[in-house]
């Protein structure tokens, strides 16, 4: 520690000893854990549509959007994700630092492992031209299994998932 004066180092003291530490062990529960909804399953043709426009690591709308996601698909619901606007950076693989696909620091490539696994599960993920030529980002950049999509499309999706009477969960970053 750095050398301070007495009385510094005498309030350094005493602000270290104001509260415990730890105040509670490592594993104390401090929230219920009651969950008041039942846990719903897909009914038969179900469909589950998430748009998202919430950029990578700035948003963490976009992450949990993808989370949310992939829950209604192991729920059985056909499960798609849309990515518009900002949010088509999500879908780039060539995100990364150093080299694509390594984490500059821990979670950045949470949403891209997340979006392989959505994919691998059987979800469907669509991407925006026009959000990706807005944020220099490439067809060819997009991770395996993306389809990219016209910007007109982001519209008529949510029409064709409306109509199909899919639960739309539309996320959104200012």
């Amino acid at each position: 520690m750095p050398e301070f004066d007495a009385a510094i180092t005498e309030n350094i003291a005493t602000s270290l000893k104001e509260i415990p530490h730890p105040s509670l062990p490592k594993g104390t529960s401090i929230y219920g854990g009651t969950k008041i909804f039942p846990d719903y399953k897909a009914e038969e043709g179900e469909s589950y549509f998430t748009l998202v426009h919430g950029i990578a690591h700035e948003s963490s709308v976009s992450f949990v959007a993808v989370l949310q996601a992939t829950r209604a698909l192991r729920k059985g619901f056909e499960s798609a994700i849309y990515f518009y606007g900002p949010g088509a950076i999500n879908c780039l693989a060539t995100r990364g630092f150093p080299t694509t696909g390594d984490s500059g620091f821990p979670g950045e490539q949470n949403i891209n492992e997340s979006l392989e696994a959505f994919i691998s599960e059987g979800g469907t993920v669509f991407c925006c031209r026009f959000g990706l030529g807005l944020h220099g980002g490439r067809e060819e950049d997009l991770i395996e299994g993306v389809i990219p999509a016209h910007p007109l499309d982001v519209q008529d999706a949510l029409i064709h998932y409306a109509r199909k009477g899919a639960i739309i969960n539309s996320t959104y970053m200012v």
